[in-house]
């Protein structure tokens, strides 16, 4: 009523203004209802799991209403997980960092070995080329000597007749004249000293069957002991023959030959070839070399 009565006293301004201001309380009123009714919040707001979309944290303040400050609990609760992913991953870190670490040692390890191997193996053939190179040098010396050697074996039974002396005897008669004392003299001087000669020593006699032998064996004799007894010619490089009447090939005839007339006994100088290499040539008699056998 009393509304109504100052409603009376109003101006039509005055009441157009209220008027408008009650419908508008109304509506929004209404639209408030609406919006709490309608429909729920879920249908209208992305869900928390929803693939896709970040769940957005409760906005829940310090005393469990809406307020700009976080708690400490509030804190720890959403730091957690992350903590724990770091933590994680922290130790896979380090577990890749040791492992790392080990593949290297062992890396370095079989390099190293590797290496050492390497240096031994290059070593040894350089021990075993440079002992080649030895072998090599010894053979080649070896070869040397196995040639000289042989050469040297080659040459033991090799002689040459250097020198013939002819000393003649009268017949039945086994004494030295003085002419063949000094024959036989001078081929003793010229043997004096040398090594590596034999002499080969021919005795002669005019004497048929045995008697002819018995006498040029007694030639033979009387010449071999003049040559020690006087010269000390060794017995060991003197060997003689007693050819008795034996018909004899004529000088650089080797198919005629000349019956034996008178006594005579035949040296000839021989001399091996290992002594010529060492210098140890006997002097040669040029005026008895090739001398006449007496006819």
């Amino acid at each position: 009523m009393t509304v109504l009565r100052t409603s009376k006293n109003l101006i039509p301004s005055q009441l157009a203004i209220f008027a408008l201001a009650s419908a508008l309380c109304v509506s929004a009123s209404a639209q408030q209802a609406a919006g709490s009714t309608s429909t729920p919040p879920s249908a209208t707001q992305p869900s928390p799991n929803a693939p896709g979309k970040l769940s957005e944290p409760p906005k829940e303040g310090f005393w469990g209403h809406v307020n700009p400050f976080a708690r400490k609990k509030w804190v720890d609760r959403r730091l957690e997980p992350v903590k724990g992913e770091l933590n994680e991953l922290d130790e896979v870190n380090a577990k890749n960092a040791r492992d790392i670490k080990d593949v290297d040692s062992r890396a370095q390890a079989g390099i190293n070995k590797a290496q050492t191997t390497a240096d031994a193996a290059n070593q040894t053939a350089t021990a075993a080329g440079t002992q080649a190179q030895q072998a090599n040098t010894v053979a080649g010396q070896a070869t040397g000597k196995v040639q000289t050697l042989n050469g040297t074996v080659n040459g033991l039974d090799q002689y040459a007749e250097k020198n013939t002396v002819t000393i003649p005897f009268r017949r039945g008669s086994a004494v030295l004249s003085e002419d063949a004392k000094k024959q036989l003299d001078e081929l003793a001087s010229n043997v004096s000293g040398q090594q590596g000669y034999l002499l080969e020593i021919e005795a002669h006699a005019p004497v048929a069957g045995g008697a002819g032998i018995q006498s040029s064996d007694r030639l033979a004799a009387a010449v071999k002991r003049y040559l020690v007894t006087q010269h000390d010619i060794p017995v060991y490089r003197m060997h003689s023959v007693a050819l008795g009447n034996a018909a004899v090939a004529a000088a650089g005839d080797t198919t005629d030959t000349t019956p034996v007339h008178k006594s005579y006994v035949e040296l000839r100088v021989m001399e091996n070839s290992l002594a010529a290499k060492d210098g140890s040539t006997p002097r040669s008699d040029s005026s008895a070399i090739g001398a006449a056998r007496p006819q």
